[in-house]
């Protein structure tokens, strides 16, 4: 008989599984904590117990029933290994211990996965067990994932609670200047449209020439303050974002595209993208600027791949690679910002900042790169479901 075929193993199981539905229920990291110290505590009767969290690969004890381990501090080199190399690891005698004088005998580190990314490490010291075998090991690296599932679901609702807010702020900061631009600015533009109205039809000669420019420059002032409050408006109605199929967006999108643009070709494999992932109703605009602006800024035919790339358990990144004539290296920086384009575009320069705006309210982000074809590569990151 296999140890998981074990009865004491099969009634452990069923014990975390327990735990892994109260750990799911947790609202922070704290509660995970607090749980799976808990658990390792009444399920196994270790000596000490210890969590540490993994962020950005710098790993910080959170709690620990050690007294020789600070909560805030580094923790021992037992867990960074175990967290650098991703396996669970296991040390016996004095090597096991935290200081010179302690009585422990055995000590075992399991990090806790979600794909490669090591969220945290559970480490347990013992002074009665001396090896730590598969009846330690497995139940501990199931009570792992469990708490790595738990943390992963809080970290993706923290940074989409923080774009939430993010954009709350900067559709204030929007709406203040939309207000002044129509209001203020706009009624300014509206007099002196006017007034150079009135001038050219009593003037003549280069006076009358100067005074259509200022009607025609006022008039297009007006219409450009016309179409930022449009886009304004849009955003302003977008609702907060719920969880989008994937592939049926890009497959929809790409159909849409092909269909109207002629000169652009798009290599697609929507069983690449079968992932959920947070997006409003304008999901779709986002790819679709994208995906037009290789074919109208650009005069040839153009190839495009869409593909995934840097899938993780929280993020999937969108790459959108082309055989065009790219973006200029000191245009990729200011090319998402608001009215920016560049000096050939036929554009208007807000198709680029309406994709920014509309991803990060999403609690994702964009960037643009050079595409291995020489063209554009624009990159799309949004988060997973």
């Amino acid at each position: 008989m296999s140890f998981e075929e074990q009865q004491d193993f099969a009634r452990q199981v069923a014990d975390l599984n327990k735990y892994g539905q109260a750990l799911n229920r947790c609202e922070s990291v704290d509660e995970v904590v607090s749980l799976t110290l808990e658990a390792m505590s009444l399920l196994f009767e270790f000596s000490y117990s210890t969590f540490v969290e993994v962020r950005d690969d710098d790993l910080r004890v959170v709690h620990s029933t050690n007294p020789n381990l600070v909560q805030g501090e580094p923790p021992s080199d037992l867990a960074r290994r175990a967290q650098s190399a991703g396996e669970t690891l296991v040390e016996q005698g004095a090597d096991a211990a935290v200081t010179a004088d302690s009585n422990v005998t055995g000590a075992l580190a399991v990090p806790a996965r979600m794909g490669d990314e090591v969220t945290a490490v559970l480490v347990t010291r013992s002074q009665t067990v001396e090896e730590f075998g598969d009846e330690y090991i497995r139940p501990m690296e199931i009570l792992a994932t469990h708490a790595a599932t738990a943390i992963s679901n809080i970290r993706s609702r923290e940074r989409l609670e923080r774009a939430h807010r993010d954009l709350e702020r900067r559709k204030e900061m929007i709406e203040m200047y939309d207000r002044l631009l129509r209001h203020d600015l706009g009624n300014d533009l509206q007099v002196i449209a006017g007034f150079a109205d009135v001038v050219a039809g009593q003037v003549d000669g280069q006076t009358e020439e100067y005074a259509g420019k200022i009607q025609r420059a006022a008039e297009s002032a007006a219409d450009l303050i016309q179409r930022v409050g449009d886009l304004v408006s849009t955003l302003e109605a977008q609702d907060n974002p719920e969880p989008r199929d994937l592939d049926t967006v890009l497959e929809e999108t790409v159909r849409d595209i092909e269909a109207n643009y002629e000169s652009l070709t798009v290599d697609f494999d929507a069983a690449a993208f079968d992932y959920q992932v947070y997006g409003g109703d304008l999901l779709d605009s986002v790819f679709t600027n994208i995906m037009s602006n290789a074919a109208v800024h650009n005069e040839d035919e153009v190839h495009m791949r869409v593909a995934p790339a840097e899938v993780s358990p929280d993020e999937i990144t969108v790459c959108f690679g082309d055989d065009g004539s790219g973006v200029s290296p000191d245009l990729r920086e200011d090319i998402f910002e608001m009215g920016v384009k560049g000096q050939e575009s036929p554009g208007t320069g807000f198709g680029l900042g309406f994709v920014r705006a509309l991803t990060e309210s999403y609690g994702g982000s964009v960037s643009v790169a050079e595409s291995d074809a020489g063209g554009a590569e624009f990159r799309v990151t949004l988060e997973r479901v």
